[in-house]
């Protein structure tokens, strides 16, 4: 009997940890902990939860370089502020979100937000880089803040949690975010016991990452905390069971299916590409920034 599940491929465990600047510790799940394909998502660094302490100096990462593609920071605890050579800047709190197109190349820096830096806390994070499309590598750089009150949210029934619609589409309700090819990025905050049900085009690529908690997929596979499920691409039908209160981020996305030449913080198509590049920022046409 044929089947419209969408089955697990892998619970993938969290790589080792490490240091990206000073201020965040992340785990990258991939592309070089596991080859997964999940095109148009190149990159996931996964921040699990930690501790820093109070600091007068805040930690973080300094100026740097982007082209190519975009930078999509989710908050669960901690802030992080932002600033990049387009004149844009902001902070992002615990369910927000930062959008960061680098396109044709931007410079930019992030750290621990002043407040949070004087307190400390606990501090978890993800950052997904976006690859854009060869027709939109070389577009005019953007940046969208998006903060959790703004995201469209679509209630469980009973209790059961809230589904945070980042980009994309859920039962009818558009994400805050725009994007340059079609990406489902959502937040699944369950309650113990809910059930909340998805679906996704066969030729997407899927994966979920449990950022708390520990959920059970389409009845049988389980996934702890600091895991990311990657999906196969047969059927289109995910149920998810949260075995206790859990929060899950949702990525499904159709591939680009392009080739990609990468160095650094370039992500483009051909070696040629990423010459220019180094060329370019070289040669100061990524802007100005300040330290």
């Amino acid at each position: 009997m044929e089947t419209n599940i969408k089955e697990v491929l892998n619970v993938l465990k969290a790589p080792a940890p490490h240091m990206v600047g000073d201020g965040f510790r992340v785990h990258n799940f991939f592309p070089s902990g596991y080859q997964v394909n999940m095109d148009p998502f190149f990159l996931m660094d996964y921040g699990s939860k930690i501790e820093f302490s109070a600091r007068k100096e805040p930690r973080g990462v300094g100026i740097h370089p982007h082209r190519g593609f975009e930078t999509v920071t989710i908050a669960y605890h901690g802030a992080v502020a932002h600033h990049d050579s387009s004149g844009n800047s902001g902070v992002i709190y615990p369910g927000d979100v930062q959008w960061m197109t680098a396109a044709s190349g931007i410079l930019h820096k992030e750290y621990h937000e002043k407040n949070y830096s004087l307190t400390g806390g606990p501090f978890q994070m993800i950052q997904l880089w976006v690859n854009l499309p060869a027709k939109d590598k070389l577009s005019k750089p953007n940046y969208q803040a998006i903060k959790q009150s703004e995201m469209p949210v679509f209630n469980l029934t009973d209790d059961g949690g809230r589904i945070e619609i980042i980009a994309g589409n859920y039962r009818g309700l558009t994400g805050a975010a725009s994007t340059f090819t079609p990406i489902e990025v959502y937040n699944a905050r369950l309650n113990t016991g809910a059930q909340a049900n998805f679906n996704f085009p066969k030729q997407y690529n899927t994966g979920f990452m449990v950022v708390e908690g520990s959920i059970r997929i389409n009845g049988k596979d389980t996934a702890p905390v600091d895991s990311f499920v990657y999906f196969t691409h047969e059927g289109e039908e995910i149920q998810v069971e949260a075995l206790e209160n859990s929060i899950v981020l949702i990525l499904s996305g159709a591939p680009i299916n392009e080739p990609i030449s990468q160095y650094g913080p370039f992500l483009m198509n051909t070696e040629e590409e990423i010459q220019q590049a180094i060329e370019d920022y070289n040669q100061g046409k990524f802007g100005y920034l300040e330290e």
